[in-house]
């Protein structure tokens, strides 16, 4: 005997004491699927056979029924459940996690029960109890059903009990395993020809036999399928037509159909219910008394099979006609269906007389992308990884389309006004901002504070402390730009490994030697510009900044530091530096070859100084003058006195030495500073190119960053400096051998030194993740670092002690949650989850590692 119950579904087990249910659960369930109220008291009383935990038994019974019912997973009750009273909270349960109620009963004789308690040595259950549960069940075997189980199996013998199987049945709207691709069509209202067209654009072809007797679907030659929202019918002038081509669509298996309102009380009135011909109704009844009778049983055979939503692709698409919150997704219950005709309104009403709807999309926090209907809007716009594509065709607007996993809009305008709306499809003055544009200039302060587990594709889990979250939100919210801007934050990077070589600290061959080790054969060498970090993120103009930032007013990109605070104080040395941008990106043809309207670009801004002002008034210059001033008044002591015949001499050349040091220090830092009266005494060096319009470019190599950005820098080489750099195969020695002598010669000019990385921008070895890059600054620059005499032996050993773990950690922790962020902005998914990766960025920057690393 096969028992079928859906995979989501809360199982009852209904028997009288000595009726088999555990041994049955053992046998179909998996011991984490079934919760025994034996096992709880004794979990809260040390003893399964104490009546007087029972209530606090079954409290934590229905916390954990509760919370696996929550997370989708499939549940089984073993208890009596006898009486009515102790099956009404397990519905009640089942109904507020939208999942389906099963009842499987052992009905066994009075006699079995006895028998089988009689043998049992951890109860002694008297006749009388075991009579009264038997009586209790077969009172209740006629009002299962009406108390809300959907599904009722009765065994009515030991014989039945163990011939029966178990099958989970997936639920209806599960299609998991359709990864598509799709193209998913809004409300259509009897718009057949626009439909036509839409799907003509879309690529879909209909043989010439199309509409005759027995004729073949709509079919796309690369396999994709359609998915229609529902609302297929009313207000417009073919509802038979748009009917007959989904229904062979959907018959033929190039296409899916979730029903709408509209559909849904046209299939009420088929069936013969009273339904008030109204909101387009009317039209559509009259239509279809031209059609034959076979037409409207097949019609309302398929608008009665029509599953209120599908989920797709994993779990990664959802399709319904007014939306879905995720706790629903891939649900089945009443409640279910009817957000997914209607959605949720707050019980008031507009100055039409039309009900208010509650914005769902703007709390939802799934991780599917729902795609809905419903209400038609001027234009669809994304929120919080939802999309209404109903453009009010049948309005006098546009029938959209959803292509996916492209994440693509297509539209074709309507032919003309087919009904008259009654709320306005565009309001008389357009709004300045939408209503995403809105929702996403607040932030929720729960996504971004306490202990968090930011899941990144590259790194796995990376963990933020509460009180690093803390210190990065108070940053982000005294000093950050708009944060609708801040979609990516450069991460740290490590030093190489600690040199043994006389006189440095850091040397190209502990570089080569970490990503030899690491199975890397080759690594590209950029020249380390003396700089502070920019990011650039530049949009083609100030709609572009509206329609992909949200951004109005700010103007059209922005240049911003690695702590997400604006660059410049200057706007207006701002806008002048992105204009120049701007226009080698037009005069480099790189808009169009990129077929992109914005970038995001990761860049050094030069000189050190324009950022670093108050680093060198208050640290770095009065240092140096003061160590000048006081060992020059020194060393006209120690002359005076050896003048006077005082032995003298040791301490004069350690003054010497030390005045020496002191002046390479100043001379050190005065390198990377110039006076910046005006745009021209500025330069920006970029050396990634990290995303564009639909992509992240990580999974280019260095290389082609260096080759792209070169020819937007030729395009300005007046405040653009393209980075020089080296491609190092590890294994020619000659190669080797040159980069290093290239790396003393930037060195010993002053300069700071290179960046050695694997050639490939994401570099994994048998350990996983490599770091990105690691620095190789030369013995002057780190002067800066680690003050005018670290370079005396005494130091130089103490140095060397050292340690990277913490350092290279936080750099690869950095450099996932990076372009995590970016990864997730550009698929589109809500500013909070990009901000999570963000914020994560800034948190790890408080946490305690040696900064002159």
């Amino acid at each position: 005997m096969k028992l079928t119950i859906p995979e989501l579904s809360l199982v009852v087990l209904i028997g009288a004491s000595g009726s088999g249910k555990s041994t049955f659960a053992r046998r179909h369930f998996l011991g984490t699927e079934v919760l025994s109220s034996d096992f709880f008291r004794g979990l809260v009383a040390d003893d399964e056979n104490d009546q007087s935990a029972s209530r606090d038994a079954f409290d934590t019974l229905h916390f954990v029924a509760s919370k696996r019912l929550a997370a989708g997973r499939l549940t089984v009750i073993d208890a009596t459940n006898v009486q009515e009273e102790a099956r009404k909270p397990l519905i009640e349960l089942a109904r507020r996690y939208h999942a389906l109620p099963v009842a499987i009963v052992l009905n066994h004789s009075e006699k079995v029960c006895f028998e089988r308690n009689q043998e049992r040595s951890d109860r002694n259950l008297g006749r009388q109890v075991i009579a009264r549960q038997v009586q209790d069940l077969r009172r209740s075997l006629r009002r299962l059903e009406r108390e809300g189980f959907r599904h009722v199996h009765v065994l009515t013998s030991p014989e039945e009990v163990e011939a029966a199987t178990i099958e989970r049945q997936p639920l209806w709207n599960n299609r998991r395993e359709e990864r598509g691709p799709f193209d998913i069509i809004g409300d259509v209202h009897g718009c057949l020809e626009e439909l036509q067209e839409l799907l003509a654009r879309l690529g879909y072809t209909a043989p010439p036999e199309y509409g005759a007797a027995g004729g073949t679907a709509y079919r796309h030659p690369e396999g994709r399928r359609a998915v229609f929202v529902g609302d297929l019918v009313d207000r417009g002038p073919d509802s038979p037509g748009v009917l007959r081509l989904v229904m062979t669509m959907v018959e033929e298996g190039t296409a899916f159909c979730v029903p709408g309102n509209h559909d849904e009380r046209l299939l009420r009135k088929l069936r013969g219910r009273n339904v008030n011909p109204t909101h387009g109704l009317d039209l559509t009844l009259a239509q279809l008394e031209r059609e034959p009778a076979e037409f409207l049983a097949d019609l309302r055979r398929f608008l009665d099979g029509l599953v209120s939503h599908y989920v797709f692709d994993e779990g990664r698409l959802v399709v319904a006609h007014a939306g879905m919150k995720q706790e629903m997704q891939g649900r089945g219950s009443s409640a279910v269906r009817q957000f997914a005709l209607y959605g949720e309104t707050t019980g008031e009403t507009d100055e039409y007389g039309l009900s208010v709807r509650h914005n769902w999309a703007a709390e939802y926090r799934g991780a599917a992308t729902v795609v809905y209907g419903h209400t038609p809007v001027v234009e669809p716009e994304w929120l919080n990884r939802t999309v209404n594509i109903d453009t009010g065709c049948v309005f006098g607007g546009r029938l959209t389309a959803l292509r996916y996993p492209e994440n693509e809009l297509l539209s074709v305008p309507a032919g003309q006004v087919y009904a008259e709306p009654i709320r306005p499809l565009a309001p008389a003055v357009a709004p300045a901002r939408s209503a995403q544009q809105e929702h996403d200039e607040l932030l929720d302060l729960e996504d971004v504070v306490g202990k968090r587990r930011v899941e990144t594709r590259l790194h796995g889990a990376v963990t933020i402390r509460e009180e690093n979250a803390i210190a990065a939100l108070e940053v982000m919210v005294r000093f950050a730009a708009d944060p609708r801007w801040l979609v990516y934050l450069p991460p740290t990077m490590s030093p190489s490994e600690t040199s043994q070589r006389e006189g440095l600290l850091e040397h190209p061959e502990e570089a080569f030697a970490y990503y030899q080790r690491a199975g890397v054969s080759t690594v590209i060498c950029e020249q380390k510009h003396m700089g502070s970090r920019a990011v650039v993120v530049i949009c083609r103009d100030e709609e572009a900044a509206r329609r992909r930032f949200g951004v109005t007013g700010d103007g059209s990109g922005i240049i911003y530091t690695r702590t997400g605070r604006r660059f410049f104080d200057d706007r207006e040395m701002e806008s002048g530096m992105l204009e120049r941008i701007r226009v080698a990106l037009t005069t480099s043809g790189l808009w169009e070859e990129l077929q992109t309207d914005w970038l995001c670009l990761d860049c050094e801004l030069m000189p050190w100084s324009a950022k670093a002002q108050s680093l060198l008034l208050q640290q770095y210059a009065p240092t140096g003058t003061a160590a000048l001033a006081s060992l020059d008044a020194a060393t006209q002591a120690m002359e005076s006195a050896s003048a006077r015949g005082l032995e003298v001499g040791a301490h004069l050349e350690e003054i010497r030495r030390r005045r020496d040091l002191a002046d390479r220090y100043v001379r050190a830092y005065r390198g990377y500073c110039w006076p910046v009266h005006s745009l021209e005494d500025l330069k920006l060096a970029p050396f990634h190119l990290l995303a564009t319009e639909g992509r992240v470019h990580a999974d280019r190599d260095h290389s082609w960053h260096m080759e792209i950005l070169a020819r937007l820098c030729a395009a300005d080489p007046g405040v653009l400096l393209a980075t020089p750099y080296r491609v190092v195969p590890l294994e020619d020695e000659t190669a080797v051998a040159e980069t290093t002598a290239w790396w003393e010669a930037l060195t010993g000019s002053g300069g700071e030194g290179m960046v050695v990385k694997p050639q490939q921008f994401i570099a994994r070895g048998s350990r996983g993740l490599i770091q990105p890059a690691v620095k190789c600054r030369g013995p002057e620059y780190l002067r800066i670092i680690y003050g005018p005499e670290y370079t005396r032996p005494e130091h130089l050993e103490r140095l060397r002690m050292r340690g990277l773990g913490a350092k290279r950690s936080l750099a690869l922790r950095e450099f996932a949650l990076g372009l995590e962020g970016l990864e997730r902005f550009v698929a589109r998914d809500p500013l909070r989850r990009v901000h999570e990766c963000v914020f994560g960025v800034l948190a790890l920057e408080s946490e305690p590692v040696d900064p002159r690393l």
